[in-house]
């Protein structure tokens, strides 16, 4: 039994050791092909899978090798390759000028009749006539109103009859105190009396003489407030005159800037309801304490108006230069970049944007002065500056031309 056992161990190990698709004998052994073309055909089968074997080996040493040769000429036409060029920014450029420049605040205001005169009643009485109308214009003595002066009238020659006696008895008493028959203080109550009677005279020629009220100057009727047959008594209002041949031009001064308006003698205006018409206008009075809440100070200006085009009430603007620079670089506000605390513009050298730090000083509209970082002659970047960097290539498709004046 134990060789039994054994014989079936050893075949065992036998089969474990033959390849499974190998022919065996009823023995276990492998069988042999006896014939040359058997044997040619038992070695080809025994020998397809390792031939399949190395050559799967072989084609995938090959396709790494393809592939690492294929990554390699990529990299290395990657390398080889230039980046393509970035299309240049068009630019437009202005050249520097040295030129003018006028520190100077533009301020709103309206005009004001040089004079507004309330015209009142000196007498009581009832309106008789009324010689003029609203919005006329009147000359000095020109007659407005005519008040019932009949008792005035009668009031005169009452006066002028007393003052008349009274000079008579004053005579005669003088003559009779040369002879020594009264005495002096007699005569001294004569003169005073009638000194008291022409002083009554007087004053009722003064009052007959004010039923008949003039315009006390030029000017225009701007209001009528007496009708005819009203009864005035004495300071009712009749109405207003303006003189306007002067108009006053008044602007409200910020406190800052009162220093360097006093000192001028003239500011130039411009009127909205006209056209924009610019005028100069000389300096009249400037307050010396502010007359608002706001805390401006009140400037007059004087303005010939001898048409009478320009009406109280219309609104003007004031040009107020406090200061005048003569040959200084301005630059347009909008072409200045301001970033990381830094101010800054770029100008065109050769096709290239260089950046140039600058300091700014004054401004007058949309210009500003470069105080430093540029000189005359630089070709400022104003249009197309915020696309570009320092260094980089420009294309300038247009320059704009200064002229004298864009300083302003």
């Amino acid at each position: 039994m134990n060789d039994g056992d054994g014989n079936l161990l050893e075949k065992s190990e036998k089969e474990q050791t033959l390849e499974p698709d190998v022919p065996q004998t009823e023995t276990g052994e492998p069988l042999t092909p006896k014939s040359f073309r058997g044997k040619v055909v038992y070695f080809i089968w025994r020998t397809i899978p390792r031939l399949f074997l190395i050559g799967l080996i072989a084609l995938i040493v090959l396709l790494f090798g393809s592939i690492n040769e294929k990554k390699a000429a990529m990299e290395k036409a990657k390398a080889d390759a230039k980046p393509p060029e970035a299309p240049l920014i068009n630019t437009v450029v202005m050249p520097l000028v040295p030129g003018t420049m006028k520190d100077r605040i533009n301020l709103p205001g309206s005009l004001e009749p040089w004079t507004t005169l309330a015209l009142t009643a000196e007498v009581g009485g009832v309106v008789e006539e009324i010689l003029v109308e609203e919005g006329q214009h009147l000359n000095k003595g020109d007659l407005i109103i005519r008040i019932e002066s009949d008792d005035y009238r009668i009031a005169v020659d009452r006066a002028k009859a007393a003052y008349t006696l009274a000079v008579a008895e004053y005579q005669r008493d003088k003559i009779v105190h040369g002879k020594g028959i009264i005495p002096k203080a007699q005569l001294d109550i004569k003169k005073t009396n009638m000194a008291l009677t022409k002083a009554e005279l007087d004053n009722a020629k003064l009052l007959l003489k004010r039923c008949t009220i003039k315009s006390p100057m030029s000017g225009v009727v701007n209001r009528l407030d007496a009708e005819v047959g009203l009864l005035l008594s004495v300071g009712d209002p009749i109405g207003e005159i303006l003189e306007i041949e002067r108009v006053k031009a008044v602007v409200g001064i910020p406190e800052s800037d009162v220093s360097a308006v006093a000192p001028l003698s003239q500011v130039a205006i411009t009127v909205n309801a006209l056209d924009d018409l610019t005028l100069m206008a000389k300096k009249h009075f400037l307050a010396s304490a502010p007359d608002s809440a706001a805390h401006l100070y009140r400037l007059e200006l004087a303005v010939d108006n001898p048409d009478r085009t320009l009406l109280p009430g219309m609104f003007i603007r004031a040009d107020v230069v406090k200061e005048k620079r003569e040959g200084v670089i301005s630059i347009p506000i909008y072409s200045v970049i301001s970033r990381n605390d830094e101010q800054f513009v770029f100008i065109e050298e050769d096709g290239v944007a260089k950046k140039r730090l600058v300091a700014l000083g004054i401004m007058a509209r949309w210009m500003v002065e470069a105080l430093e970082g540029l000189r005359a002659g630089d070709r400022l970047i104003v249009e197309g500056h915020r696309d570009v960097a320092d260094g980089q290539k420009i294309k300038v498709v247009h320059t704009v031309e200064p002229s004298d004046q864009v300083a302003l």
